[in-house]
């Protein structure tokens, strides 16, 4: 445990009733919402690599054995701040297909376009290609259901009439996300504040219907 007068005063608190789940007793929301929020500030300032239980637990106010009960390693913490932070479901429905996809990509040039991106994204990647279990929960936790939700927003522009019937979901989901992640692996060229938009501009000039072109003719793709 960090000997910290806040870590010590979290512990009693658990203690008194604030402890995880599996022991019966409620879990603290209070931790719940500190721990992603210090694990992101440390990535920030810090970097991955430097990123420790004792570190977050000193900055979130609470103790080790407290991220133990919760969380089985750090990458775990990773993990569940990039969930709890970023978003699992971004993607909203406000009955526009391109303002939709906008926001749901636009997560990750908000999340990933800052020093988190470079300093955090590779070291993950990497880490998860040697723990299974990991890469399970990141897929599971993170990427299927960001995927599944920006999916469901291109599901309704074909039934809106906004996209061809035949598009390839999986490809455009890809094609979509895929420039983000490529910037910030590669880190050849910023991940812009207008990356989101002009991406799902691209995108949808390729798949969009006459009718949604109709309505959205600007820029470079004019007469396509």
């Amino acid at each position: 445990m960090v000997n910290t007068p806040n870590g010590a005063v979290a512990e009693a608190r658990e203690s008194r009733g604030g402890g995880p789940q599996r022991t019966g007793r409620p879990r603290d929301g209070r931790i719940d919402a500190a721990v992603p929020a210090a694990v992101m500030e440390i990535l920030n300032e810090s970097g991955y690599g430097n990123l420790t239980l004792e570190a977050v637990a000193a900055r979130a106010g609470t103790s080790k054995p407290a991220l133990r009960r919760r969380w089985q390693s750090r990458q775990h913490l990773v993990v569940d701040a990039l969930v709890t932070t970023v978003g699992a479901t971004p993607t909203p429905d406000t009955g526009c297909t391109h303002c939709d996809l906008i926001a749901g990509i636009g997560t990750l040039s908000q999340a990933f376009g800052t020093t988190i991106g470079r300093r955090v994204l590779p070291a993950l990647v990497a880490d998860l290609a040697d723990h299974p279990e990991l890469e399970s929960l990141f897929l599971e936790r993170f990427f299927h259901t960001r995927r599944a939700s920006t999916a469901e927003a291109l599901r309704r522009g074909i039934r809106r009439g906004d996209l061809r019937p035949d598009a390839d979901i999986d490809l455009l989901l890809d094609m979509l996300a895929s420039t983000t992640y490529y910037r910030v692996l590669f880190g050849h060229l910023p991940v812009t504040a207008t990356l989101a938009e002009d991406v799902v501009e691209v995108v949808l000039k390729g798949v969009a219907t006459e009718s949604w072109r109709g309505r959205h003719r600007h820029g470079v793709f004019d007469g396509f």
